[in-house]
């Protein structure tokens, strides 16, 4: 391999470069000291996404089933970006005495699991996707059982990886019928057609990736996985897990699957208005904050895709656009519900009662947060889904653009029951006082800015569509 098919690879170098530093930094560092390597790992992980907003080579390596382009570049460094944002969140965490002998193992699993991830993003063979795939989840599934001494976590563990062997089984078994169908796996080479076994194979492949979106009906594990998983580890399924998901979905659907665009739009259209329905409905009835946003998180992924449902440059587009602001709005909640869990051990809504007369800051940070969800103007959530509902709008289908308006008002009047709890609200016991640390505080300072810069930045979303043009 020639330096620059390495180089093509840097993404991934430099992630298993940092893993290796961890792991020799655990070998050799005085037990006293073990608390160090977190500000490493931090330190590491500022370089890594830096280095990937460099200037790079594209190109395709291990004869075309890898393939890096500036989208798939960018949509990695949306991703590390989260990541760093959930290495700076997870920094007092791991400062609890049961993780002092596990501190490096939380890395180490998180970066294999952003080594899949990519990988997953830049194939360009379905071997390559899947191998990826399962890259991603097994480390996220023993994270998903880190706290291995409550039972909530040993629980998600088990229910993560049982779904993800079910549903990674049913894609893998989708792939063999697209390999029956057409006598080839590479995405830049697959002859598709409108065969009953082509459609089948793509039911089941479409199932599979379902579960790690959430999408309805292959959802019913998230609530449970959202809220027994370390706060850090629910941040990442519902983030960066979801987010490369949704990515190589669009890339598969519109490349791959344009001959059967019609059957595959129908499938989109019924399970889009069913994830966003069921998501806001079920999320209205939550008392815990983490199981609230995971049902926040299932609705989500309904309105991602009415930017896929029609298969145009623009939907792409938007939602990838979607995703970034997805990635601060989300991670600056899950960052309060962190903060909050970690000073008082409160967890339901009602424990926010009267929030922002003791901790005025964390609740604006959430009400940033809640209101970008939501959809709500000028903050960057709304250009996101002004974005989508265009995208909609322009292949058409208006009866399901009316259903997004709809469950969004429903979505805001769920979100407001939060705000309403922490600014207006009262409480004889509210959560007292207190100060994050360093790192906390500058991961909520920069999902802030991430809500209320990127809206209005439009040159982001320019390019970022100027990108989609072309695939």
């Amino acid at each position: 391999m020639s330096l620059n098919e390495l180089m093509i690879m840097r993404h991934e170098w430099a992630l298993v470069a940092v893993a290796l530093i961890l792991l020799i930094a655990e070998i050799g560092m005085n037990e006293n000291r073990k608390q160090n390597i977190k500000l490493f790992a931090c330190v590491l992980m500022t370089l890594v996404t830096v280095l990937g907003f460099l200037p790079a080579d594209t190109g395709t390596v291990f004869g075309n089933m890898y393939v890096t382009d500036p989208l798939r570049i960018l949509m990695k460094n949306i991703l590390n970006v989260g990541v760093l944002i959930i290495f700076l969140q997870s920094f007092s965490w791991l400062k609890q005495p049961n993780y002092q002998d596990r501190i490096t193992e939380f890395y180490l699993l998180m970066l294999s699991s952003l080594i899949g991830v990519s990988y997953m993003i830049s194939s360009g063979h379905f071997l390559m996707f899947y191998l990826g795939l399962e890259l991603t989840t097994i480390p996220i599934a023993a994270l998903a059982a880190y706290e291995q001494f409550k039972s909530k976590s040993a629980e998600a563990g088990i229910k993560l990886i049982l779904s993800s062997a079910f549903s990674s089984a049913i894609l893998l078994f989708g792939i063999s019928i697209l390999f029956a169908a057409s006598g080839n796996l590479y995405f830049n080479s697959y002859e598709s057609s409108d065969s009953i076994i082509n459609v089948l194979g793509f039911i089941f492949f479409f199932s599979g990736l379902a579960f790690k979106i959430s999408i309805v009906p292959f959802h019913l594990w998230t609530a449970d996985v959202y809220e027994g998983s370390p706060t850090s580890v629910t941040s990442y399924l519902s983030v960066i897990s979801k987010g490369s998901a949704v990515f190589i979905l669009v890339i598969v659907l519109t490349t791959l699957f344009r001959v059967i665009q019609p059957m595959w739009q129908e499938v989109l259209y019924a399970t889009s208005i069913l994830t966003m329905t069921i998501g806001n409905l079920f999320a209205i009835r939550q008392q815990n904050v983490k199981r609230f946003l995971a049902f926040s998180s299932i609705a989500q992924a309904g309105f991602i895709m009415l930017g896929i449902v029609g298969g145009t440059a623009l939907g792409m587009a938007t939602v990838i656009y979607f995703v970034l602001v997805y990635v601060f709005s989300n991670l600056a909640a899950f960052g309060v519900v962190q903060a909050v869990e970690q000073a008082s051990g409160k967890v339901t809504v009602d424990d926010y009662n009267g929030l922002y007369k003791t901790n005025p800051k964390l609740s604006l940070v959430m009400m940033l947060a809640l209101f970008s969800l939501a959809g709500i103007p000028p903050l960057a959530g709304f250009f996101g889904k002004f974005f989508l509902f265009t995208a909609v709008a322009e292949s058409g289908f208006y009866v399901l653009l009316g259903v997004a308006v709809l469950n969004t008002v429903i979505s805001l009047y769920y979100y407001l029951l939060v705000v309403k709890a922490m600014f207006i609200n009262s409480s004889d016991t509210p959560v007292t006082a207190f100060t994050s640390d360093m790192a906390m505080r500058i991961s909520l300072v920069v999902c802030s800015v991430g809500i209320l810069v990127i809206g209005f930045y439009s040159p982001v979303f320019a390019y970022i569509k100027e990108l989609c043009v072309g695939i």
